[in-house]
């Protein structure tokens, strides 16, 4: 004797673990966290195709009511994404992974490295 609905599931197609993923994140409570990575993935990949003297030099870190919030180490930098500002809101409201915002708001990167304090310009 066979047992019918353990054969069937072995042979249904095996679901994909990226499905998964907002199921258990909301679960655990981590529904936030997973939005957040999906939303710094997205920005990295903007920046990398839009903006590639930007790459590792700026971060998203935080994602606020119609707003994304970068981290940028040097002033050149800031400058390039605010001057493409437009441009990146807009592929990232609607890039799969973004988030609908209309505003981006730069904040000095937290380097140890780097000088903090009123000489550190953004």
């Amino acid at each position: 004797m066979t047992d019918e609905p353990e054969e069937r599931r072995r042979r249904s197609r095996p679901t994909r673990i990226g499905d998964l993923l907002p199921e258990a994140a909301r679960a655990l409570g981590l529904e936030d966290e997973l939005r957040l990575g999906r939303a710094i993935a997205t920005w990295d990949a903007l920046i990398a195709e839009r903006v590639p003297p930007a790459v590792g030099a700026c971060r998203l870190i935080r994602l606020e009511p119609d707003t994304v919030v970068v981290a940028v180490g040097e002033p050149i930098v800031a400058a390039a994404l605010r001057m493409r500002a437009l441009e990146l809101l807009g592929a990232f409201s609607t890039a799969p992974g973004g988030v609908p915002v209309r505003q981006l708001r730069l904040v000095p990167a937290r380097d140890p490295e780097r000088r903090e304090g009123p000489d550190a310009r953004v």
